[in-house]
């Protein structure tokens, strides 16, 4: 039987879908044009944050999925969102239809479209900007559906939304380029912070509610032990077995893990129940969010503070 998730996203294929027709007829054949100013339309919170980064204030960014505590998943594009998609010179997603809403949109679009689980190549060798650094841009980094948890593949998205920025509003592209270059060492230093952590705490092991920051974990050589079962049914919106519910709560009954890694933003009865097990057996729980908390606008900062809260259960 087809999972709820399943049904929001083809729900959201077919809002989609309509919305182009009807707009894309008044886009007009011209596209976004060359500007001093252009704007960036990213899918989510997340992803704007990356462009934001980048752009600096020499850009318009926004994101269709803005809603701190919101569950991603279940977000639909209205007719507006639609219009700014079509509208933006450049525009920003995920993909891997995590955010499929904003990949059936862009396909109508004209402007430049930067996906971070593009399966494509990208070659950013002597084109940037004089620049003879070379970047590893084939995004192979086994980025699993949230590639905002993916740090190398973050790195490169930023990389290749310089590069976008800069064919729309050249007066600024070694402005945009040196801005991605100093994001990706700031990332260089998140990753460091976890080869640390597992130097400090070698083999491991947590269990998490969701794999949804399993390339982050891998960072520092830990192993998610989580029922597969458990973790697939959670993913795909469904109850997960009694089997899988009590082999996950001898997890945390007998401290075979040092850690929780508990999604906030993909709640059930039965996350909430492994929860409950977590606090009585005293194992440390560490959230992660889909988006940015609310008052945070910045994805180093969002990511340095859950990588605090890893540290923080870690070294307790």
């Amino acid at each position: 039987m087809p999972s709820a998730r399943r049904f929001r996203l083809a729900a959201a294929l077919v809002s989609a879908a309509a919305l182009t027709a009807t707009l894309v007829a008044c886009s007009g054949d011209s596209g976004p044009q060359e500007t001093d100013h252009p704007v960036v339309v990213a899918s989510t919170d997340v992803w704007a944050s990356v462009a934001r980064a980048v752009a600096g204030d020499n850009a318009d960014v926004t994101a269709l999925f803005d809603m701190p505590g919101g569950d991603p998943h279940e977000f639909e594009p209205t007719n507006a969102d639609a219009a700014r998609v079509l509208d933006a010179n450049v525009i920003v997603m995920n993909g891997g239809h995590y955010d499929a809403y904003m990949e059936r949109i862009a396909a109508d679009a004209e402007g430049h479209e930067v996906t971070a689980l593009d399966e494509e190549d990208h070659d950013h060798g002597d084109d940037a900007g004089g620049d003879e650094e070379t970047h590893d841009h084939d995004h192979d980094h086994e980025a699993t559906e949230h590639a905002f948890y993916t740090l190398p593949v973050v790195a490169d998205t930023a990389d290749d939304i310089a590069d976008s920025l800069a064919e729309v509003a050249p007066s600024h592209a070694a402005t945009y380029r040196a801005n991605a270059k100093a994001f990706r060492v700031e990332i260089d230093r998140l990753r460091a912070r976890m080869a640390t952590l597992g130097t400090d705490h070698p083999n491991t092991r947590i269990a998490a509610t969701e794999p949804l920051a399993t390339t982050l974990l891998s960072e520092a050589g830990m192993t998610d032990i989580a029922p597969a079962g458990f973790t697939s049914a959670v993913e795909e919106g469904q109850s997960p077995s009694a089997a899988d519910r009590a082999a996950f709560d001898d997890l945390l009954r007998n401290h075979k893990v040092s850690a929780l890694i508990y999604n906030t933003q993909s709640v059930d009865p039965a996350t909430e129940s492994v929860l409950a097990t977590a606090k009585s057996a005293n194992v440390p729980v560490v959230e992660l969010t889909e988006s940015l908390p609310e008052g945070v606008d910045s994805y180093i900062a969002w990511q340095s503070a859950q990588i605090a809260g890893l540290e923080k259960a870690l070294n307790a």
